[in-house]
Parts: C-alpha cells; sequence; structure tokens
C-alpha cells in the first residue's frame, strides 16, 4: 500500500485522479472534487447535502462516496468541510476573455482576502507555484461563520494540479492560521535550530489547532527539507493522537449488559 499520504500530507497523482468525476460529466457543469482519503470521524459534507450527491455514511469513519448526476457544484459541501478537502471545478463557464480556462472554486480561511480581479499564484497539493491566476468570484459569510470561497479562473489543462492560491508574495505568508504563525516565525526557529515537526509543535503550537495539522504540516515540512537538505519522506511528520472511533451508547450498554452475564469473576 501506497504510504505517501501518511508520509508528507499529500495524496498521490493516482488519488488525485480518483476524485475527479469522468470527462463526460465535467463537460455537464460545476461538480465538487471531494480529497478525503482516510477514514476518519467526520460526516459534516454528507449529512449537508440537500440532493444526496454525497452518499449518506453508514459509518461516521466512511470516506465520502459522491455522487455526481446529483451534484450541481452548489460549494455548500465547502463550507462545512472541517478539513478544507473540498473543491468544485466548473469547466462550462464561460470565459470572458475567449480563453481555455475553467473556474475552481476553493476554501480560503487566511486574511486579507484577495478581492474580484486580483491576480494570485496557484499551487499545487504541495504549495509550490503552478500558474498565475484571476480571482473570478470571493464569497464570505459573516452571518454563517462559513468558511470564504475564492473562485479563480486558471487553464483547464491545469486544473487537476491546482489546489490552493497565494496572494502577492510580499504581503504577510501565514503558514499555521490556527496559531497565527507566518513563514518567518517558523524559518526564526528552524534558524535557531529546530530540525522536526515535534520540536516546532513544542514551541509554537503548530498542528495543534483545529486542522490538525493538516494546512501547515505539509508546508513546514518543505522547509524544513530545503534548509536541511533532505528529501521530505526522510522526515518525521510528527507524532499525533490515533484516531478515536465513535462508539454509539446502544454498544456500551450491551457491554455493560454482557459483563453482567459473565459474573464477577470473569468481568
Amino acid at each position: 500500500m501506497d504510504k505517501t499520504l501518511e508520509k508528507t500530507g499529500i495524496p498521490t497523482t493516482e488519488q488525485v485522479e480518483s476524485a475527479f468525476p469522468p470527462q463526460e460529466r465535467l463537460d455537464e457543469g460545476a461538480v465538487a472534487i471531494i480529497e478525503c482519503f482516510q477514514r476518519i470521524p467526520c460526516n459534516p459534507c454528507a449529512t449537508s447535502c440537500p440532493r444526496g450527491a454525497i452518499v449518506p455514511f453508514e459509518d461516521i469513519n466512511d470516506t465520502p462516496v459522491i455522487k455526481n448526476e446529483n451534484c450541481n457544484g452548489c460549494t455548500l459541501c465547502i463550507t462545512k468541510c472541517p478539513g478544507l478537502a473540498i473543491m468544485v471545478v466548473d469547466t462550462t463557464w464561460k470565459d470572458p476573455a475567449g480563453l481555455d480556462r475553467a473556474l475552481i472554486k476553493l476554501p480560503y480561511e487566511f486574511r486579507p482576502l484577495p478581492a474580484v480581479g486580483d491576480e494570485v499564484i496557484a499551487t499545487d497539493r504541495a504549495g509550490a507555484f503552478v500558474t498565475k491566476a484571476e480571482v473570478v468570484q470571493v464569497l464570505l459569510n459573516h452571518a454563517m461563520n462559513k468558511v470564504p470561497i475564492v473562485t479563480i479562473a486558471v487553464e483547464k489543462s491545469l486544473m487537476r494540479t491546482v489546489r490552493g492560491i497565494h496572494l502577492d508574495a510580499r504581503q504577510r505568508a501565514v503558514v499555521c492560521r490556527c496559531n497565527d504563525l507566518d513563514e518567518a516565525d517558523i524559518a526564526a526557529y528552524i534558524a535557531g535550530g529546530a530540525t522536526s515537526i515535534d520540536e516546532l509543535k513544542r514551541v509554537t503550537r503548530l498542528g495543534m489547532g483545529p486542522c490538525q495539522g493538516r494546512n501547515c504540516v505539509p508546508i513546514v515540512q518543505g522547509m524544513l527539507a530545503r534548509t536541511l537538505g533532505v528529501p521530505v519522506a526522510e522526515l518525521s511528520p510528527g507524532t499525533y493522537r490515533p484516531t478515536v472511533k465513535s462508539i454509539a451508547l446502544g454498544d456500551l450498554a450491551e457491554y455493560d449488559s454482557a459483563r453482567d452475564e459473565l459474573g464477577d469473576g470473569e468481568k
């Protein structure tokens, strides 16, 4: 089994490709792309979809399964996903510039937000530069406290590669938004002798916020790799608590009844 995702936090090309629907479906209109490849106790995407496009989970640890024919790319699942694992792609957008571009709708929690018409840096899943992109729309709902959605236009040939955006490099480059750490903060700790995610975690709380390192750890791994001169795959991803599977109250009640039937000597 390929352990790339577990080691680096970055999905393989095969995993990314498996999240995309067939080209025939892409040609029909906007559709959600769900890049959630690990079994974790999380199901807001399925419970929030008003069209039943995301199959209801039998177990809260199930990975999402999407019925592409039911999805209209409404973006509601993007705002509900705590792991920022969902984007929407629309290849049928009529580009006013006459270019062969598609729309990509991405969750974006950094500040400041870009504005419509801004040119931003489109990045891949490792945070590396892919191309420059135009911001077409910015959705922000303060009343509902939802994650903002930034829509960018990129060449259709790059829509499987782009997975994030950065603003102008002259602005503050936030790495860990949970603990408000920017690239300069992390670089200073690395320059001071930190050589691992665990060391940085102890002094900065990196990876201990609500996202549990999903966004910041891959970026910091890249910074460590460049500074130490070693491949990212050779660096430890850090120590984390194991995934906990929820237990229904009924299961606990049955367990307690079984213990009573065994008797005191066999408990």
